[in-house]
Order: C-alpha cells, then structure tokens, then sequence
C-alpha cells in the first residue's frame, strides 16, 4: 500500500488543508478521490467529524468557524482517510487554552499511532509516551517522554550516556513524540 495512504498529515495552519464550501465537502474530499461510493464516503464522514466533535456543523462553510473548531475540521479531513499513523504539525499553534484542551481530548481518544513535531514540550508530554528530540536535522535524544534528554543518541562522545542540553541549544530543539496505536504500534 502506497505511504499516502497509510499516513495522513495534519498541516500546522488549518487552512492550507480546508478549501472546499462546506465541511462535509472537506472531509469527503479523500475518500471521493479515493473512487469510494457516496455511501461509504457518507459513513467515513460521519465517522471522522464525530471523533472530533463537529458532526453538528457538516454543513458550514469552514472559513465560519474558530480556528480551534478548523482545525478539528482539519484533523476529521485525515481521519476519513482511515490512515495507520497521524502525523501532527505544531497541533497547538495558534490554539487558545479551550482549542488546547479540546484537541488533546480527541487527541487521546483516538486508537491510532500519531507522531507529532511540537515547540511545545508540554503538550507533547501530555500526549506522547516517547520522545525525540532533533537540534539542526539531527536527531540528539530519544526516550520516555518524561525523560527525553537521559538518553542520548550515539553522535560521539559516549553512547548513552545522559545528555546534558545547554540552554541555547534546548531553545533551538524541536521536539517528536510518538504514541503507540493498536497493538502497541
């Protein structure tokens, strides 16, 4: 099966994902191209608006809605794909407290691998059990997500061996975490 098929991405900004008139169009856009029947589409919208709580606005234009309610529209877009892992862009950027809370409920509910790539280490603590930390495209640390930085990756010195972050360098990190779908992922 081709990897577009059996991953779904999340894009930070909502709106780079949602351009149909109506929500429904949106989240049916995929299954469509996917050549599904009308009546198999109806079912995986059904399916992914409720699993983000927005089966109630199906037939809203989405530049109507809060950007936390767009980009729950936007998460239900990847969910009717039925992908294997959910990677999520930055998923709380631009997010008020609420749109936070929200998303990391859904996020939570939902039987299925996610990697997330995250400036916010707290959200991604939350969420994730795993982390890895990158600095510059390279990947420093790798480990419980309460614990990232114990373990360091072999880049030289001393194979795991704990890694000590300078402050500067904690600041430019990008943090991915992982959590395990069905069966352990």
């Amino acid at each position: 099966m081709e990897v577009r098929r059996r991953v779904g991405i999340v894009s930070q900004d909502p709106d780079d994902q949602l351009f149909m008139p109506t929500v429904f169009e949106d989240v049916a856009f995929g299954p469509r191209n996917l050549g599904l029947s009308s009546e198999e589409t109806g079912v995986r919208v059904e399916t992914a608006l409720s699993a983000v709580g927005m089966e109630d606005y199906s037939d809203r234009p989405p530049h109507h809605l809060s950007f936390g309610q767009r980009r729950r529209v936007a998460v239900a877009t990847v969910l009717a794909m039925e992908p294997e892992i959910l990677v999520l862009d930055e998923p709380t950027s631009n997010l008020d407290p609420a749109g936070r809370r929200e998303l990391a409920e859904i996020l939570k509910s939902l039987d299925l691998t996610m990697l997330m790539v995250s400036h916010d280490l707290p959200y991604a603590l939350e969420l994730c059990p795993r982390s890895l930390l990158m600095n510059e495209g390279t990947l420093v640390a790798d480990g419980h997500a309460r614990h990232p930085v114990r373990q360091r990756v072999d880049v030289g010195e001393s194979p795991g061996a704990p890694l000590r972050v300078r402050p500067r360098l904690r600041r430019s990190m990008n943090a991915g975490c992982m959590t395990p779908g069905p069966g352990g992922g």
